[in-house]
């Protein structure tokens, strides 16, 4: 609005360009709505769960999901033309992301999304796109004419889980057309060998007249002249158009079969054994409020709740890296605890080097015993090439998984996971609520995945303000 009421007074005052500067600024108020300003940044703030938060406080004082969802709110009522949307639910509750969902539904304009949430895809995107590798040929791959690295880039309509359905089947037919495509090659290869010879070796013409024997080589040099060129033909031709070698997936293995983390804690003389942890009224003030809770080994427990209502908190209690302010949390002697924080630390000791790569920060963090008893590419977390790159130029998602590995080497009795899908690609996510499900010991989830709680299948501990 300040820049109308300056180009209406510039207007007003009979400055050269006056009326085209007052028609653009009225033309960009009335895209923003500005009259209704004030009324949508409130709205807009209470539907990202910001309400709440002083207008005056400076944003170095807010926490990074509250950041991230401030930052968001800022862009929406910028109204772009072109709207570009990187990981948006990572901080965002069930109410905040219900009302992301609303405001793009009304958008007027294109909006591309890069997300790992499955339920959010599911209910906004209208098509997609699929940066992962698709079945092209050799020879498009290597010429680097097709997008990306020459992978291919699969486009579908539709929703997520329609997509999911014609992934697999994609896959299914792309791994077997390759298997038959290098058969044949194998024995077109073969073939060309075997066509230079008509007849038996030993073979010879019954007449031993000079004429009669050049007559004959000349009618078996044409012969397998002709085999020769119609299998090398047929060789050539599809070996130009064979489609390439279906890339190696990321599948997460899950705990490989050591040792079981609970053992330890099984007491033969006790008939009912001792729970794994007991929180009593344990709180943080300003935190997390009063919580009581006790886990038994084995047990699998989802943790849920609003932003700001303390799960990364209570995380922090129930492993003993955060003291409660009131109450108490005990855990039985020795268990161990391992926690995935949202916000990944891999310590680098060599600050002046260019930096330690993965498979070094690994085995720093497990032992070079443990990692070459269990080494980093057991838990297919990171590809051959990825464990040979330093740690800083990995990405967030890399390095989550890094710390996953790191975590899981020595499997915990008690495995907290904050946020555990956040960064990691669709099939692992898959991979991992599997592994979840089959972990040996006790792991508590705090998350606001809707896809993995709507599939829960464990106990739930739902946390309010």
């Amino acid at each position: 609005m300040a820049e109308v009421d300056l180009a209406a007074a510039a207007l007003g005052e009979s400055i050269e360009g006056a009326a085209d500067r007052y028609a653009a600024a009225l033309d960009n108020a009335e895209r923003l709505d500005a009259w209704t300003i004030d009324a949508r940044i409130a709205s807009m703030l209470a539907g990202l769960g910001l309400a709440g938060i002083d207008v005056d406080r400076g944003a170095h004082t807010l926490s990074g999901g509250q950041l991230a969802r401030l930052s968001l709110a800022w862009l929406l009522l910028r109204a772009p033309d072109v709207l570009l949307l990187d990981e948006p639910t990572n901080h965002l509750d069930d109410s905040a992301i219900e009302h992301l969902r609303r405001v793009l539904d009304s958008w007027r304009g294109p909006v591309l999304i890069a997300s790992h949430d499955r339920a959010f895809l599911d209910e906004t995107v209208t098509s997609l796109v699929d940066l992962d590798p698709a079945p092209r040929t050799v020879r498009a791959a290597e010429s680097g004419n097709e997008a990306g690295s020459g992978l291919g880039v699969t486009r579908f309509t539709g929703s997520y889980s329609e997509y999911l359905a014609e992934r697999a089947q994609t896959r299914a037919r792309w791994e077997r057309q390759y298997r038959d495509e290098q058969s044949e090659l194998a024995r077109l290869r073969a073939g060309i060998g075997d066509s230079q010879q008509v007849g038996h070796e030993d073979w010879k013409p019954r007449s031993e007249s000079r004429m009669a024997q050049k007559f004959y080589a000349d009618r078996n040099a044409r012969v397998v002249a002709r085999r020769v060129n119609d299998v090398r033909a047929r060789f050539e031709e599809l070996d130009a158009r064979q489609i390439r070698k279906p890339s190696e997936q990321l599948q997460f293995l899950g705990i490989a079969s050591m040792e079981d983390p609970g053992r330890q804690l099984a007491d033969p003389d006790q008939d009912t054994p001792a729970p794994l942890m007991t929180a009593t009224r344990a709180a943080v003030d300003g935190r997390l409020g009063p919580v009581d809770l006790q886990l038994e080994a084995g047990e699998k427990l989802l943790i849920t709740g609003p932003n700001g209502v303390g799960k990364s908190t209570l995380l922090g209690l129930l492993g003993g890296y955060l003291a409660p302010t009131t109450g108490a949390v005990d855990l039985a002697p020795g268990a161990s605890v391992g926690l995935l924080t949202q916000r990944v630390h891999i310590p680098d000791p060599d600050q002046r080097g260019p930096g330690r790569t993965a498979a070094e920060a690994y085995r720093d963090r497990v032992g070079i015993d443990r990692a070459e008893l269990v080494p980093l590419a057991t838990f297919g977390l990171l590809r051959a090439e990825d464990e040979r790159q330093p740690v800083a130029v990995l990405s967030l998602g890399q390095q989550r998984r890094l710390a996953l590995a790191i975590l899981l080497a020595s499997p915990p009795a008690l495995l907290l996971l904050d946020e555990p899908t956040n960064h990691l690609s669709l099939t692992l996510v898959s991979d991992l609520e599997r592994a979840i499900e089959s972990y040996p010991g006790t792991v508590v989830v705090a998350s606001h995945d809707r896809w993995l709680r709507e599939r829960w299948q464990g106990a739930r501990l739902a946390l309010t303000e």
